[in-house]
């Protein structure tokens, strides 16, 4: 069980107080998620900490153009005309009010989250959780203790906004609001979304107003805009007493006839399929459930029919790259087959000069490719998704086609000078683009530019070359698989020549004809070990793996540049300016603890470890990343660290390849 009790609570406190100091840490949070790109989340306290915290967040065009509708459901108790407000708030000067997080006495993570309040003789218990594949947030109550009936009095704070902006009081809302048989609803504005809020049995009263001056600490921190105005339009009402049970439905459907807690069971029995435990009985999940149902957070749909993943939450949508590398964790390790094969097809429609999509945009913009690597992961999932389902007949009747399509225009030369050089290594790159994983640009400095010859390219390459060639030996085209087979040979020669920095003991990250050999020690290299077909072995596979555990493994992931770099950062925060300079200049990536796993359990001796003491090794390297599940995004993995210890988790909080890469190595290696 993950688990915050009163100390720890009070440390979140403490956190949301600091002042956004070198060590800023926005304190633990939470995010259930719908299937379709939106989402319910806040801080463990209640306090939204973040433009992107939300009781209810929609997917309006699943799953983008998300739009944060109801910020916050603040309760309110009241007992013998007392009041004491649940809420807790953020306001001008580090101002908190109102003070509820006193009352709450822990927050569990399980299947869902919830919150255990107690005041004045009553102990309430709070659950969240979204119905799949609906824009809808279920909040139920249950009174476990209570001398005598109160009211809870609910205080709906609307923003009705795209999820990346802020709202304010000199836009217009709508202020009138409609409540029929326990049923609130409003449009806050022509062509916005309705938002319903159903509470069986309640009273409302009307009295519409502004409250003023939120703010979010991260925002701030972030060198964001970070003050909103929120929209009231009155109180909802209802008495309890010990041993109910109420169901609060909040949507952008019309939830008259919906009872929330049968649409909770049954999405309590769908979210217990997940991790094959019983919905009646506590469990201690393990590292691996916890991961399953992450995991499922990410998987969405993409139209009617196909499915795709969200790279990260809360800001990224879905990205190429992201999407094929996270494919074998979040659904081949969990036998999610045919959502593979829905992503893989998604991908395969919008493949364009032998290129996959960067990124899909919001608001119907159209997709962007500029990247170089996404399009080589795809036949890394594709290769994985052949080795787990043996469905030759959709990989080379639909697949095939598009494969050998990405191939001659890599062969012919594709967007941003990508192309197959005459020494058979792949060239990338443009002044000003920025193509590889290490993608961060501010205005027009690429701060990690690496065009060229990046040296997990050539590992992609590689292994592009030797997945077609065998992919053309399943459809027996024997002869054109052999073409291929020479130009796989051609680009390890190649690499074997050239990439090897003797003086450091590990290899070149990057070639350029302009600007030399670059010498920097990043996790790149670890690439050439860790694809299904290596292209380093021997002592020189032992070094890399060793000089990677020696400066780039922390127990959060690697190390993006060596800490003795004079480039390395230890600290990624502040300013989009101070972040992006540091995002691969010695910031922790999660992810990376997949591919630094694969080469220690590569064949025995291929690394220096046999299969036995590289289990033991790595068996510990997830133990020691266990205790983030109980940081940060509660449940998930954090896209990034500090370079530093204690390692801050930041960046989006809950990442789909960091989520996938873990749970990955942990299902495959039998962790």
């Amino acid at each position: 069980m993950l688990q915050k009790n009163r100390a720890a609570i009070q440390k979140e406190i403490e956190t949301l107080k600091s002042s956004a100091g070198e060590l800023f840490n926005s304190g633990s949070e939470w995010i259930e998620t719908n299937g379709l790109g939106g989402w319910s989340g806040s801080s463990i306290i209640g306090c939204n900490t973040r433009r992107y915290h939300g009781l209810l967040v929609a997917a309006t065009k699943p799953p983008t153009e998300r739009m944060v509708l109801l910020s916050k459901l603040d309760e309110t108790i009241v007992v013998n005309n007392e009041r004491f407000e649940l809420g807790t708030n953020l306001y001008d000067d580090n101002m908190i009010h109102p003070n509820g997080f006193q009352y709450l006495i822990s927050f569990t993570k399980e299947l869902f989250p919830e919150w255990l309040y107690e005041v004045n003789g009553i102990q309430l218990k709070k659950t969240i959780a979204m119905v799949h594949d609906e824009n809808t947030t279920l909040v139920l109550y249950e009174v476990i203790k209570a001398q005598q009936p109160f009211f809870v009095e609910l205080l709906p704070l609307i923003a009705a906004r795209g999820y990346h902006s802020l709202q304010h009081n000199y836009n217009n809302i709508f202020w009138d609001a409609e409540f029929e048989n326990g049923i609130f609803k409003n449009q806050p504005y022509d062509g916005a979304p309705n938002i319903y809020i159903s509470v069986p049995g309640a009273t409302y009263n009307h009295h519409p107003a502004w409250f003023n001056k939120f703010n979010y600490s991260v925002e701030k921190y972030r060198g964001l805009d970070f003050e909103e105005d929120l929209f009231n339009h009155g109180t909802i009402s209802v008495e309890l007493k010990e041993g109910d049970s109420i169901g609060i439905i909040v949507s952008t459907e019309n939830p008259a006839g919906k009872d929330a807690h049968i649409l909770f069971e049954k999405e309590k029995q769908r979210v217990s399929a997940l991790i094959n435990t019983s919905t009646n009985l506590p469990s201690n999940f393990s590292i691996e459930q916890y991961l399953t149902l992450a995991a499922d957070q990410f998987i969405v749909k993409r139209g009617e029919d196909l499915k795709t993943v969200i790279a990260g939450y809360h800001w990224f949508t879905d990205w190429g790259r992201d999407t094929m590398i996270s494919l074998p964790g979040l659904c081949l390790s969990t036998g999610r087959f045919e959502d593979a094969k829905k992503i893989i097809a998604a991908f395969a429609e919008n493949v364009s000069m032998g290129m996959l999509p960067n990124r899909f945009q919001d608001n119907n913009e159209p997709p962007e490719y500029n990247n170089v690597d996404g399009t080589l992961w795809y036949f890394i999932a594709v290769y994985k998704y052949m080795l787990a389902t043996k469905d030759e007949a959709f990989i080379l009747t639909e697949v095939l086609p598009v494969l050998k399509d990405i191939i001659d225009w890599h062969f012919k030369g594709t967007r941003y000078n990508i192309h197959v050089a005459e020494d058979g290594l792949l060239y990338a790159g443009e002044k000003g683009q920025q193509l590889t994983w290490m993608d961060a640009r501010i205005a027009d400095w690429v701060v990690t530019p690496r065009m060229g010859k990046p040296i997990e390219i050539q590992a992609l390459w590689y292994n592009v070359l030797k997945i077609f060639a065998e992919l053309l030996r399943m459809n027996e085209q024997e002869n054109d698989a052999a073409i291929i087979e020479l130009s796989a040979a051609k680009t390890k020669e190649s690499f074997d020549k050239l990439f090897w920095y003797a003086e450091g003991n590990y290899l070149y990250d990057n070639i350029d004809e302009h600007n030399g050999y670059d010498k920097s020690l990043r996790p790149n290299q670890l690439f050439a070990i860790s694809l299904p077909y290596p292209l380093l072995g021997g002592d020189k596979a032992k070094a890399v793996l060793q000089i990677a555990e020696e400066k780039l493994y922390t127990p959060v992931g690697l190390r993006s540049l060596a800490p003795d770099d004079i480039h390395y950062i230890k600290t990624y925060g502040g300013d989009v300016y101070k972040r992006d300079s540091a995002y691969h200049q010695g910031t922790v990536w999660s992810w990376l603890l997949g591919p630094y796993i694969d080469a220690i359990m590569s064949e025995p001796g291929f690394v220096g470890f046999d299969r036995l003491s590289g289990k033991e090794k790595v068996k510990k390297i997830i133990a020691d990343f266990t205790y983030h599940l109980n940081e940060g995004c509660i449940a998930s993995v954090s896209e990034i660290f500090d370079g530093d210890a204690p390692y801050h988790p930041r960046g989006c909080i809950a990442q789909a390849w960091g989520v996938a890469e873990i749970l990955r190595v942990i299902k495959e290696y039998g962790l």
